[in-house]
């Protein structure tokens, strides 16, 4: 792997902690109100599929050895076992799906890229939701309608919002990251050259 491309793996995993920072404790569900939702998604819309997985990858690693990265300076397995672990275990998933987008994103017109990044960004939206309530469920012991109710339902609105956005950076960040998609696409990724 370029040093390149560790360098945006690294930075795409910080940008994770640092949105987790940016948290809102909710009094009606223990699943905070953060910024790692437009992160995850920028990471495969940037990245591509493999590397914008590795990059999630990485941002649970450093938290589960107990660097405090996870949302209100937690860190450590405990956080992953706990009621919103579901959510941080998807993130990996989230970019990869986002990530099939990173080839439109990155040589299609403003427009369709645009479009092309909020749809696979939603995608990836559906798996951070499908397994953090998931999990919610199992670990606080809450039937299905109860784990949707306090851990999707909120969210959706300000989600879309943070899709849509990171779907807009991604358009205009993308040519300039096209030699680490031409890397990817050389080693089995989607991602096409940049015309």
């Amino acid at each position: 792997m370029r040093p390149a491309a560790m360098t945006r793996i690294a930075l795409m995993a910080a940008l994770t902690a640092i949105g987790a920072q940016i948290s809102i404790p909710l009094p009606f569900t223990p699943v905070p109100f953060t910024l790692q939702v437009p992160m995850v998604v920028l990471a495969g819309l940037l990245l591509g599929v493999r590397y914008g997985a590795l990059s999630q990858a990485v941002y649970l690693l450093v938290g589960a050895v107990g660097v405090p990265v996870f949302a209100q300076f937690s860190g450590g397995i405990g956080v992953l076992a706990g009621p919103t672990g579901g959510y941080l275990v998807s993130y990996p998933f989230a970019a990869a799906v986002a990530g099939l987008a990173a080839g439109t994103v990155l040589g299609s017109p403003r427009r369709r890229a645009v479009v092309s990044g909020t749809a696979y960004g939603l995608l990836g939206l559906v798996a951070i939701y499908a397994l953090g309530a998931t999990w919610l469920g199992v670990q606080a012991s809450l039937p299905p309608v109860a784990a949707i109710t306090g851990g999707v339902l909120p969210f959706v609105p300000f989600d879309i919002v943070k899709v849509v956005v990171a779907a807009l950076v991604a358009a205009a960040v993308a040519p300039q990251i096209a030699p680490l998609l031409d890397e990817s696409r050389r080693k089995g990724g989607s991602a096409p050259r940049v015309r």
